[in-house]
């Protein structure tokens, strides 16, 4: 089964992990969330990461807020795919936790989504899991299509409605 982990700077980021670990859940791949801090547990951040792999973790989904460094840590330790989760803040609503992520030195490549973008963090987790996966290229397939036949309805709708103007 495929596994991805999803950890996070601090408790208070599980609202925005919340829909990354629904989605990764939704299309059957097994998660393991966790709090472990970049600054306040380096310890656990580097024994996590180094021993990702052995636990058979696929990808890791790293959330945190204001200097965000632990998908930058966590990348430090391991060859697997990271994907960074900044999470908004008061100070500079997520463009400093955004910044800290996507700006990592040569070599530490840590992907990317938007501010607080939960469901996107785990939809790339279950595209880089696809590769192996073949199961969920399916499923992700089947999604995509319904997304396009709710536009499409979406649409249809709005321009019954603009007949009535």
């Amino acid at each position: 089964m495929a596994k991805v982990a999803i950890l996070m700077g601090s408790k208070s980021d599980l609202p925005v992990v919340r829909p990354a670990a629904e989605v990764l859940k939704k299309f059957g791949a097994e998660t393991e969330v966790r709090v472990i801090s970049a600054h306040r547990t380096p310890d656990a951040a580097h024994a996590f990461a180094a021993n990702a792999e052995k636990n058979g973790v696929e990808v890791i989904i790293c959330a945190a807020g204001k200097a965000a460094h632990l998908g930058g840590v966590i990348a430090a330790y391991t060859t697997l795919p990271v994907i960074g989760l900044p999470v908004k803040t008061d100070m500079m609503g997520g463009l400093d936790s955004l910044l800290s992520i996507v700006q990592m030195p040569s070599g530490i490549p840590v992907a990317t989504v938007g501010v607080n973008g939960g469901e996107n963090a785990g939809l790339l987790a279950l595209q880089i899991l696809a590769l192996r996966h073949p199961e969920i290229t399916d499923k992700l397939k089947e999604h995509k299509k319904q997304m396009a036949e709710k536009i499409a309805a979406d649409d249809a709708a709005l321009q019954e409605e603009l007949k009535n103007l």
